[in-house]
């Protein structure tokens, strides 16, 4: 569970009712269905108009990596690779076949299994490459369900203001009902920008994060891997691989 998303949600959403509470006003009042019906419902509309239909499920399925990010070994990776270039030393390349049966990770065991068949380096960097490119591109479709979320939220925000202005202009002659029209004006505009800069960004900003991750984790594979098929020194492989090493790494 990653504690700061969940934490920063909190304190996010805090400031915004306990900013309400302190000026006095009534955190009921920020509760309007229709507004809410109008930013949300209209956000969600226009994002599945513009996806396929994978790539929106992906997306939604994509918002638990915020709270649950998958684990990134690099130093576990880094002495897992250490390991082959050993193994590969002392036996040859065939030596490996034993290790793809131990290692989990399907990039791994792919880019092993090519080493064990007989690929060359520019064959193997070539294939591993255009893994990581697909990835990416389908990772980054994904979050563009987000990213387009908290660009049409504010807009529709608007919309829902103009809305609830064209339902106080329909009621002058009666004033019972103008507070209703001006609520769904001013909340509609808070749930767009605040929905958009609090939820929708900030999810698609963290997940580009985690993306950028993992596409740094099979970098680092392809490089160790390389350095495996051309008999490089393991010393000479630490060394190459800690230059991925980030901070928290």
């Amino acid at each position: 569970m990653d504690i700061l998303s969940l934490l920063g949600f909190v304190v996010a959403v805090g400031a915004v009712l306990g900013g309400q509470w302190i000026e006095g006003g009534h955190i009921a009042s920020l509760v309007q269905a229709t507004a809410f019906v109008i930013v949300i419902g209209g956000t969600l509309g226009a994002v599945m108009l513009q996806s396929r239909l994978p790539v929106f499920a992906r997306g939604v399925r994509m918002v638990r990596l915020v709270f649950k990010p998958p684990v990134c070994d690099f130093r576990g990776l880094i002495g897992r690779i250490i390991h082959w270039s050993n193994v590969a030393r002392r036996g040859g390349l065939l030596a490996l076949e034993p290790q793809l049966r131990i290692e989990k990770g399907d990039y791994e065991r792919k880019g092993l299994q090519l080493l064990i068949d007989g690929a060359d380096s520019i064959t193997l960097r070539d294939i591993l490459e255009r893994d990581i490119q697909t990835y990416e591109e389908e990772q980054r479709a994904a979050i563009k369900v987000w990213d387009s979320a908290g660009g049409y939220a504010p807009t529709i925000g608007i919309l829902g203001a103009v809305l609830g202005l064209i339902h106080v202009m329909e009621n002058l002659t009666d004033p019972s009902k103008l507070g209703a029209g001006i609520a769904v004006a001013f909340v509609a505009t808070l749930y767009g920008v605040g929905s958009a800069n609090l939820v929708f960004l900030p999810i698609a900003n963290k997940l580009k994060a985690i993306v950028a991750r993992e596409v740094r984790r099979r970098e680092m594979v392809i490089d160790g891997l390389m350095s495996v098929a051309n008999g490089e020194n393991p010393r000479i492989v630490q060394g190459k691989l800690e230059g991925y090493l980030g901070a928290g790494d």
